[in-house]
Formats: structure tokens, sequence, C-alpha cells
């Protein structure tokens, strides 16, 4: 049944002032029925629900497909470019809900003042709540949450947490937890970093994504057992005070997640992977004393970057069952402040390579190695061995506090042949080149050993101040004889202040991209 006027006027000009709301009726309404400027329908024809013979699902919402119209002799008429018909009104709750649920919390609200039918609508669609979007924020988000039924797509408490109103957020929590939440990201903005975030999230059996930010995360040395995340398959933690058992203990109670980052960690950790579920790791900016893979057969991604250490001590990477690993980006060969371990072996210099040490599985390999700290170079050809079946290599040129010597050609040439170069790594980037003498000196090997390599990327770091500099540093690379049939070089210019390595938690945990590095 189609609106008054005034209050069909009243809709399109809600749709005109929510671009997104149309935007998303276009993609999910096939074309006889998609919306055009100025948004109207350009054709009268809504076949009824009754001549649907199966669903379909998309974008998260089950649609019944568009039925043929009844073909006649005569063509049908095309409508009049205004004819004030309210043919939005007409499309599926599910359709609507769904739209409504796409909606800034305001903007759905809103959305109840068009019509009768409206109200339900926005009262049973899941909804997308920011408290940024509320003004004032702790009313207004305490306000919705009593209000709607739920269940809530999306809530982002980013504005609201301060120490005075810990004991709403407990609410809050609660309500969340008995409406139904997917996705979750509570920042404490104000408070000191040491307020104990309310256990009672753990009470959330319907989370899918939870992001933590700034908070101490409460011991759960107390919980009951049930305390699980049944559903939970995203966690990050970002400057989290948090203990090595709670960590094992939310591993242990989240039988399906598959992705775990945690940036800026205060304390120091050891981490045991121990998990069916798991797919990717994340640690960058954190210290680990040790992150140990004991028995993760999914796991496809370990990525620990830009981490630190005490001045005493050591961060330990030990590799033990992940037979899917494909991905490892490694911090920094220093045997001072990393190790690495695979089996029970410690790689370094003069290590012996066999079939136990080694990691078959991995296809992508980064590495930040300090070209002028002699013993930290020498480390490269036994952990490029340890990994055989590498294709794409990444390295960083890191920056060392004092030279303490440099590698030649002839050490290269000295160290044997290093299978993944020579007959597996197709592309090569060179992040922060510098243009010393054990970079040029490792190129140079490289391109005389690697038969199958297809293209290099060098990527500069930001000291160069002239393009005549550049040359005069990689000319000598182009008179080198090389072992594959002419591949491609590119050098290009410094882009990034991480050299492209993977500072964003969604690029590398993106299984969409091959390699989740800059450009690549």
């Amino acid at each position: 049944m189609a609106l008054a006027p005034a209050i069909t006027g009243s809709l399109l000009t809600e749709l005109q002032r929510n671009a997104e709301l149309v935007r998303v009726v276009d993609a999910a309404i096939p074309a006889p029925l998609a919306l055009r400027p100025p948004w109207r329908l350009d054709r009268a024809f809504v076949p009824s629900h009754d001549r649907f013979t199966q669903q379909r699902t998309r974008d998260g919402c089950a649609l019944p497909p568009l039925a043929e119209p009844h073909r006649t002799h005569h063509t049908r008429p095309a409508p009049p470019p205004h004819d004030a018909v309210d043919r939005v009104s007409r499309l599926p709750d599910a359709l609507l809900r769904h739209i409504v649920s796409l909606l800034p919390v305001k903007d759905a609200a809103r959305t109840a003042a068009l019509s009768h039918r409206w109200p339900g609508v926005w009262r049973s669609a899941p909804l997308v709540l920011v408290d940024a979007d509320l003004a004032p924020a702790t009313y207004a988000l305490s306000r919705v949450l009593e209000a709607h039924p739920g269940p809530f797509r999306c809530v982002h408490l980013i504005k609201s947490c301060r120490e005075e109103f810990h004991g709403l957020l407990t609410r809050w929590i609660e309500l969340l937890a008995a409406k139904g939440i997917l996705e979750l990201v509570i920042l404490n903005s104000c408070c000191p970093f040491d307020v104990i975030l309310p256990c009672t999230f753990f009470g959330m059996a319907t989370l899918t994504r939870l992001h933590l930010g700034s908070w101490k995360f409460p011991d759960t040395a107390g919980l009951p057992r049930s305390a699980s995340f049944p559903k939970l398959r995203e966690l990050g933690l970002c400057n989290i005070l948090v203990e090595s058992r709670d960590l094992d203990f939310i591993l242990d109670r989240s039988p399906v997640l598959e992705t775990l980052s945690v940036e800026g960690n205060f304390f120091t950790l050891r981490l045991r992977l121990v998990s069916q579920s798991l797919r990717c790791v994340q640690i960058i900016g954190s210290f680990f004393e040790e992150i140990f893979v004991v028995n993760a057969p999914r796991l496809e991604r370990l990525i620990n970057l830009e981490g630190w250490t005490h001045d005493s001590s050591c961060t330990k990477v030990k590799i033990g069952h992940a037979p899917k690993l494909r991905l490892l980006a490694y911090s920094e060969l220093d045997p001072g402040n990393q190790v690495l371990e695979v089996g029970n072996t410690v790689i370094k210099a003069g290590t012996r390579v066999s079939p136990r040490t080694m990691v078959p599985s991995v296809r992508i390999l980064a590495l930040e190695v300090r070209f002028g700290v002699r013993n930290d170079a020498k480390i490269i050809p036994n952990v490029l061995r340890c990994f055989p079946n590498v294709e794409t290599l990444h390295i960083k040129s890191g920056k060392p506090d004092q030279s303490t010597g440099k590698l030649n050609l002839k050490f290269w040439h000295e160290s044997g042949t290093i299978e993944c170069i020579r007959s597996r790594i197709k592309l090569l980037v060179f992040h922060d080149f510098r243009g010393g003498r054990s970079e040029l000196a490792f190129l140079k090997y490289f391109f005389e050993s690697a038969l199958v390599l297809k293209e290099v990327s060098i990527r500069l770091s930001a000291g160069f101040t002239s393009a005549e500099e550049v040359h005069s540093k990689v000319a000598s690379l182009g008179s080198r004889k090389r072992a594959s049939e002419t591949p491609i070089v590119r050098v290009t210019g410094w882009s990034d202040p991480q050299g492209g390595f993977i500072q964003s938690f969604k690029r590398g945990s993106e299984f969409s991209l091959q390699g989740p590095f800059a450009n690549y």
C-alpha cells in the first residue's frame, strides 16, 4: 500500500540524504528495480512474492530472485518520470532490514518516522552502533542499548569509555551479551591503562570479532569453566596489560579463532600456540620472551615484526608443528635479540641444516638483516636453507648502531649452494636499500645464483638525495652475469617509514592477498 504523497516526499528526501542507503539498494536489487538519479525506480513492475520459487543469499540477506514478468503482445509503457509512487516500501522486509542495518545508528533510528511500517524495520534490524555518532554519547548510547531488542551487528565504544563511566560500561556489555553482538571494539581513550576491563564480556556467546585497546585484561583464574567465546574468529589486542596465562586461556576458550593480533603489549609474555583453528598470528611492536608454535595444524601466517627486547633478554621464535605455514615474517636476524629455533635446533651461523630443521611449507619469507653487522649477516645462508621452497623473499636492510665488519662476494661463494635461491625464488624484494658493500655483495650473489628469478624490486632507503647517487650504487648490478634469463629489475623510491613491511592488521590478515606487503 503506497504512502501518502507527503510521506513519500519525506522518504525520497531521506534517500537523498543517505547516499549510502541508495548505494546499497542499487547494488542489492536487480537491474529492473535499481534506483537511479534522482532516486526513483525506473520501472513500476514489482513481482509478487507468490511467484518466487527459490531463495538466494546476497550480502548476508536472503533475497528472492525476480521472476520473469508475464509477456504479452503489448509493450508495457514506461511510467512518468515522477509518478510519486512509493516503491521502496514494497521491498521485502529482509532487504529493508539489511539496508537499515548498514546505516549509522542515528540515520537508522530516523527511518522509524517514515511510516507505521518502518519502526518495526528499525527494531528488527541488526544495528551498527558507533558511540562517536551519538551526542551526548553515554546517555544516547544507554537509550539505544536499552531500547533496541538486538541483535547488534557491530558496536564501537571508542568515546564513552572513561573511568567515571566504568559502571555503565559493565551494564552495556551485559546488554550486548544478552541481546547478541557480532563485532565489538572497546577502546579506552581516556582512562589510565591499568583500568581492568569488565569480565562480563566473556559472556558474549555470539561474538565473532573482538578488538580491545588500552585496557588491563581481567584475571581469568577465577572465571567459571563455562566462560568462552564459541564463535570468536578474530581477536585484536592493542596496548593491553595481559599475562601469558590469560592469553593461553582465551586461546583455549576460542575453538574457532582464526586471527590473533597483538600490538604494543607492556608485559613480558610467553605465547604458546596450541590451536586447531588459528590461521594467522600477528605480533607487532611487542616483547615476547618466547613465541612457540606447539601445535597449529591450520596456521598459514606467522608475523613478528618491530619487536623489542630488554637489555639482557631476547625473543625466541620456535616453530614446531605447523604443516600449512606459508608465510613467515621474522623480526630481525640478531643473535643477541632474536633466536630462531626449528624443531629443537637453534639456527645460527655454522648450524648443520637437516630435514628436521626445515619448514618446507613456507612460500613467502620476510627477514630483517643488519648487513653492516657481520655476525647478523652470516646467519642468512643457514636461515634460508631452513626454508627450501620459498618463492618470494623480502629482505629489509636494518640500520646498525655501528658497523662491525662487512661481507664480500667471496663469503657468499664460499657459503655453498642455497637451494631456495638456486631453484625456487621468483621474486626478491629488497627493502631500505642503502647501497652498502655487504648489500651489493648479497645482490650480486643472488643474480649469479638464482635460476628461476623473474623479478627484483629494490626499494631505496630515505638516505639517497639524487638519481646520480642511486645510479652509482646500483650500476654494478647491471654488469653482473645473471643465472636466470633477463629478470625484471625495478628500483623504486622510498615510500613509507616501514619500508613496505606489514604494519596493518587488516593487510596482514587478508588471506586474499598472496603477499600482504606494501605493493606486493
